[in-house]
C-alpha cells in the first residue's frame, strides 16, 4: 500500500501561521523564538510528508520559504480556501496541521491507506489534526471551534465511509510547555534539535517528566 501511496503523489496542504504562532508558549520562549521553534515543527512535518511519497503544500498566512516547497499564501480563511482546493477535484487530497512534530512516515500513510472515503485523526479538545479525503470534491471543510464533531457529521450527512485514524503521532499536536516533553522523547528532527540547542532539559518532577530551561528569563 505504502508503493500505491507512493506512486498517487497525494498532495498534502499543511497549514502554517509564521508570524505570533503558538502563544501558549510564550512562558517558556521569546516571540522570536516561537516563530522559529514552529518553523522547525513545519520542517518536521513536511519531512513526514515527503517521507510518505507525498506532494507537500505549505498553507501560509504569510510568506515563508522552505526548500522546494510551493507555498500559497492564505487570502482567505482556512475554510474557505481548502474549499477552493476542493472544488471539481476528483482527486485524493489531504490536510495535515503544521505542529504536529510527532508526525513520521508510518503515519501519515496510515491516515493515507484507511480505507474509508474520509478518514480523521482527531486532536485534543475536539480539533482535527490530519484528514485524507479520497475524492476532493466530495469534502467542505469544517475548521475551528469543534472541528472533529463537525467533520464526522459531515461525513456521515454525505453518506461517506469514515474511519478515525488512532494515532499517538497525530493526536499529539504541540501547543504548551508540558507538550514539549513528547518532543524529546519521540521526535527525532529538528524540532528536538532546536529545544536542545536552546538550552531545554528533561525534568523529573514528582508525578511525571516534564522539560526545564535552567537559566532561562522572558525579562532577559
Amino acid at each position: 500500500m505504502a508503493t500505491f501511496v507512493s506512486k498517487m503523489r497525494i498532495p498534502v496542504v499543511i497549514p502554517y501561521k509564521p508570524i505570533n504562532p503558538k502563544t501558549r508558549l510564550s512562558c517558556i520562549l521569546t516571540d522570536e523564538e516561537r516563530q522559529n521553534f514552529a518553523y522547525m515543527m513545519l520542517r518536521d512535518v513536511v519531512d513526514a510528508v515527503k517521507d510518505a511519497g507525498c506532494f507537500p503544500l505549505i498553507l501560509a498566512t504569510a510568506p515563508v520559504e522552505l526548500d522546494d516547497v510551493p507555498v500559497q499564501i492564505l487570502e482567505e480563511g482556512l475554510n474557505e480556501t481548502i474549499n477552493g482546493f476542493c472544488e471539481g477535484n476528483d482527486d485524493p487530497l489531504a490536510i495535515v496541521m503544521a505542529d504536529l512534530a510527532l508526525a513520521d512516515r508510518s503515519s501519515i500513510i496510515s491516515l493515507l491507506t484507511s480505507g474509508g472515503d474520509l478518514a480523521i485523526a482527531p486532536g485534543r479538545g475536539g480539533g482535527t489534526n490530519a484528514i485524507y479525503v479520497r475524492s476532493a470534491k466530495t469534502f467542505k471543510a469544517q475548521y475551528y471551534g469543534m472541528s472533529y464533531e463537525k467533520h464526522v457529521k459531515y461525513g456521515n450527512d454525505n453518506s461517506l465511509m469514515i474511519k478515525i485514524i488512532d494515532s499517538f503521532r497525530l493526536y499529539c499536536d504541540i501547543d504548551e510547555q508540558d507538550d514539549l516533553i513528547e518532543v524529546f522523547i519521540h521526535n527525532q528532527g529538528h524540532s528536538r534539535d532546536w529545544l536542545v540547542g536552546h538550552g531545554f532539559e528533561i525534568a523529573m518532577k514528582k508525578s511525571r517528566i516534564g522539560v526545564k530551561r535552567p537559566g532561562f528569563s522572558l525579562s532577559d
